[in-house]
């Protein structure tokens, strides 16, 4: 378990710091917490100092829509559409997840997240008090949802409620403040709107987030016009579950007057490139959102529609898809794409996060500069967003706690939990 230790301090010395501008300096870390940026830090005694020579340091990567232990369905059922994957490949495994699936799958994507840059995430899944296990034994930051689905059932709905007001009560902001719990109904189309309805008061009553995938194919948005005659976010603003508290994952399909919802409401749009690449759901209208002020994050998904949870790949994705889908290489730089995955990850979160400076949250990641793919340096915030693998990240802290040093997990071992996983991902097989 991670716990802060008073008076606890780090030093990063001679950085590359990435954060809207490019300096070379040094960062002083107190507790969960930067208490210092500057080129020149004197301090006669830190408990702990990294000599960032050959490092970029930036704000962590903030993943904001997962299924951590879809980890476990890494590889099923690929190549396929969207209904057809989940009614007959994902659906019918999930069926048989477990408490110690969950747990195991959700450590091993946390595992992946840290070691590839990520600091925070925001999940929506089913067994979640394993995942709140995971998170307090590892060190990372999340946001946590039930899935919520009643399929239009009375009992269903008084059933998916309960669950999501007891991890609400057992881990809203535990884990020295790293855990917070949001609600999570699946999406217009699997909750009744009473369900909808509740979700609403719910949020308001405990002043959390929401977390729902929203838009995500045509046909979702086409079965929806043809029994209301209303797109997902027409529908979602009648009922209130559209706000600043609201975290709309996908939004692929979106209208001009849904964009004008979405900036009105101030929701923010988690936007999952690979997932809506694979799934062929279509390019989500970034240009536009951003053009209308609408907070745009990135997002992964899981790993049964990526495969994977690196971070670095979907802010490349990202910008590339936007410009070729613009026929415009100019649309989305460098700079907005890391801005994505950093501030206004946190922005959609609500935490003090996603900048270098002082009294932010302490959550770092240090990339390595000094690596083939990285050589010639002529543009830092070029290289971390067109160049970089994940390979590249060297260390990363979160809440000022280190959860990798020198490539090496330090808060999971790493290759008990692949054998642990191996043995009993053959459960869901």
């Amino acid at each position: 378990m991670i716990k802060i230790t008073e008076n606890k301090t780090i030093l990063i010395k001679d950085a590359k710091i990435l954060n809207g501008s490019i300096n070379k300096g040094s960062i002083l870390i107190e507790n969960d917490k930067i208490k210092e940026v500057n080129p020149n830090i004197s301090v006669n005694d830190t408990d702990k100092v990294i000599n960032a020579e050959n490092k970029i340091v930036l704000p962590g990567l903030i993943n904001t829509h997962s299924h951590l232990a879809m980890t476990l369905l890494r590889g099923v059922g690929d190549d396929l559409k969207l209904d057809t994957w989940l009614n007959d490949y994902i659906w019918p495994k999930e069926a048989k997840l477990t408490d110690e699936l969950c747990y195991i799958g959700s450590k091993l994507a946390i595992a992946e997240m840290i070691k590839t840059g990520t600091t925070c995430y925001n999940d929506m899944y089913f067994h979640m008090d394993q995942t709140a296990k995971a998170t307090k034994e590892t060190g990372i930051r999340g946001l946590i949802s039930y899935g919520m689905i009643d399929l239009f059932d009375e009992e269903k709905k008084k059933k998916e409620l309960n669950i999501s007001k007891k991890l609400i009560k057992d881990y809203h902001n535990s884990s020295d403040g790293r855990l917070q719990v949001a609600l999570g109904p699946h999406s217009p189309y699997t909750c009744s709107q009473e369900l909808l309805e509740e979700t609403v008061k719910l949020a308001n009553k405990y002043n959390i987030k929401t977390h729902i995938h929203v838009a995500e194919t045509q046909k979702e948005v086409d079965d929806l016009k043809k029994e209301r005659n209303q797109t997902p976010f027409e529908y979602l603003n009648e009922i209130g579950i559209l706000g600043e508290n609201t975290i709309a994952a996908h939004g692929v399909w979106a209208t001009d007057n849904d964009i004008q919802i979405i900036k009105k409401t101030k929701t923010s749009i988690s936007h999952n490139p690979s997932s809506n690449m694979k799934l062929a759901s279509g390019i989500a209208p970034i240009k536009e959102y951003l053009e209308n002020g609408i907070n745009v994050c990135i997002g992964t998904d899981g790993c049964a529609s990526n495969n994977n949870l690196d971070m670095f790949k979907e802010m490349k994705l990202t910008t590339l898809l936007q410009k070729v889908h613009n026929y415009n290489p100019e649309v989305l730089t460098a700079q907005e794409t890391l801005n994505m995955a950093t501030i206004n990850g946190a922005k959609a979160l609500g935490i003090n996060a996603g900048r270098i400076d002082e009294n932010y949250k302490a959550d770092l990641i240090l990339v390595d500069n000094n690596t083939i793919n990285m050589t010639p340096d002529n543009n830092s915030l070029s290289n971390i967003i067109y160049a970089s693998i994940a390979t590249n990240t060297d260390s990363v802290i979160c809440n000022g706690e280190i959860l990798l040093e020198n490539k090496e997990l330090t808060t999971i071992n790493e290759k008990e939990l692949m054998e642990d996983t191996e043995v009993i991902a053959k459960e869901l097989q």
